[in-house]
């Protein structure tokens, strides 16, 4: 049994990520609730990505650098945990070091402690060379990945091997596994969690599972005996479903086994009460238990994806294909080279796997996403790719203008673009995302920062009634207030003065 079991919270960053799209929490919605996140004695708060301030800015219109300033500043006592996946920040694409070494250090000013590191190809050497970048960064911990699936050449020698490179690595501070599928079984854990402990020495392992088919919750109430000394999980309304274990059922069946659990359980109620009520004024689904699912260890494609791949084929009148596409997606992954079902990689194999079955002909059509997969844009694959599909696809014209355009520039060239009055905060996401984009974040000004989810609902219906003329006079009543409008056209109610 590992001594000093904790928890890191994943209800801001993968619970959003999983069950919303990573679009359902604005900034003042995290703020109202900071307080009790940062009393529960959370090891850490899952809190973003590169890819989730992209979404900030995109569909908020507000500034990342700003959420997590206001956050740390709301969370003295917990700190803030940022997933780095690979050389690249927001664009999928590569970046030079100089940018990636500045994203690190700002990040560190603003307020990120913790960084946990991923290549979605597990190549060791570069989570090494991420994790040694945010170190001089001045990174507090740094807790790098190993992320699971299942393949004939996944087995438990191969994450054992992975294990070996992180331990030896004196900035990586803490390990965790990291199954995006939610695909390891508790036999499997039996195995390969002691393997893991054994390969990491004195290093801590952490666990990080998602509930897609149902089996984590399972495997969490086995893993502290297994070597696990961390898990990953969310409050209740944004656990379970594709997300992580919900915390109240995984702290009941430890505590149940005699497994001592140091948390505010009374914060932690009043957490997922907070998010239960967001939840239902926001229109937003919450995660419920999910059903196994044998199929899935076949295709692996995460859940959000399958239901996305779904509506698009009932659009094109195709969705009697879908067990065709499953088939054709485990065609493609072995072709090329077994990647882990994984951002970027699950869309890569997907889209190819769904073209291929609409198409006349298998790779009639290329994305370029493919291409540069094919061209080791994302790096090198776990196993050799086939020869024949490799060969057609580095031989269309397209591939050849792909491989011809030039790497990332250098910072001092990247600087020379934008106007030398910008901030660093601003210069990057200008640096990596579409300029308007940019640009109606800072028209809109500092973030919200307060957020009432009772009163939500009336805002909304507020502002969508002023767009209409033929409105003159709204009433609202509910749960202790009263709200009473009227346009300046509008006559007085009897009694009532304009």
């Amino acid at each position: 049994m590992s001594a000093n079991l904790d928890f890191v919270d994943t209800t801001l960053r993968d619970g959003n990520q999983s069950l919303w799209g990573a679009v359902g929490l604005r900034t003042g919605m995290m703020l109202e609730i900071a307080a009790d996140l940062d009393r529960v004695g959370y090891r850490a708060i899952d809190f973003s990505t590169s890819t989730h301030m992209a979404v900030t800015v995109r569909f908020h219109k507000e500034n990342p650098w700003e959420r997590i300033r206001l956050m740390k500043a709301r969370m003295p006592h917990t700190p803030l945990s940022f997933l780095s996946t690979g050389m690249r920040f927001i664009s999928w694409e590569t970046a030079h070091p100089e940018l990636m070494q500045l994203s690190y250090k700002l990040l560190v000013r603003n307020g990120i402690e913790r960084f946990m590191v991923m290549d979605p190809m597990n190549n060791m050497q570069a989570v090494t060379d991420s994790a040694n970048a945010i170190a001089s960064a001045g990174g507090r911990e740094i807790v790098g990945a190993i992320v699971y699936t299942v393949s004939p050449i996944h087995d438990d020698l191969h994450f054992a091997a992975a294990a070996r490179q992180l331990a030896a690595v004196p900035s990586v501070t803490r390990v965790y596994l990291k199954d995006p599928g939610g695909l390891l079984t508790p036999e499997r854990a039996r195995t390969l969690l002691p393997v893991l402990r054994t390969a990491l020495g004195d290093k801590p392992l952490e666990l990080h599972s998602h509930c897609t088919i149902g089996l984590a919750p399972f495997t969490y109430a086995e893993a502290p005996e297994l070597g696990v000394q961390t898990l990953h999980t969310a409050a209740r309304p944004l656990g379970n479903g594709s997300s992580q274990p919900a915390i109240e059922n995984v702290v009941a069946n430890l505590r149940s086994q005699g497994v001592s659990v140091d948390l505010d359980m009374d914060a932690i109620a009043r957490i997922s009460s907070y998010f239960q009520t967001l939840a239902g004024a926001e229109g937003l689904a919450t995660g419920v238990p999910q059903e196994y699912d044998a199929r899935y260890f076949q295709h692996q494609l995460p859940g959000g994806m399958i239901g996305t791949m779904r509506r698009q084929l009932r659009e094109m009148r195709q969705e009697h294909r879908l067990p065709e596409i499953y088939d054709e997606v485990e065609r493609v992954r072995r072709e090329l080279g077994y990647p882990i079902m994984v951002t970027p990689f699950s869309q890569v194999v997907g889209t190819q796997a769904v073209m291929n079955v609409l198409a006349p002909e298998r790779y009639a059509n290329v994305p370029d996403e493919v291409i540069r997969y094919v061209l080791g844009k994302f790096g090198t694959p776990p196993a050799p790719m086939d020869q024949n599909v490799r060969d057609r696809i580095e031989q269309l014209p397209r591939a050849r203008e792909l491989a011809s355009q030039d790497a990332m520039p250098e910072l001092s060239e990247l600087r020379r673009r934008f106007d030398a009055k910008l901030s660093d905060e601003e210069f990057l996401l200008r640096a990596t995302m579409p300029a308007e984009q940019v640009d109606a974040m800072v028209a809109a000004g500092p973030s919200r920062e307060t957020y009432n989810p009772v009163v939500s609902p009336v805002e909304k219906l507020i502002s969508e009634l002023s767009q209409r003329p033929d409105v003159t006079h709204a009433r609202f009543e509910r749960e202790g207030f009263l709200v009473d409008l009227r346009s300046h056209s509008a006559p007085p109610a009897p009694g009532q003065t304009a």
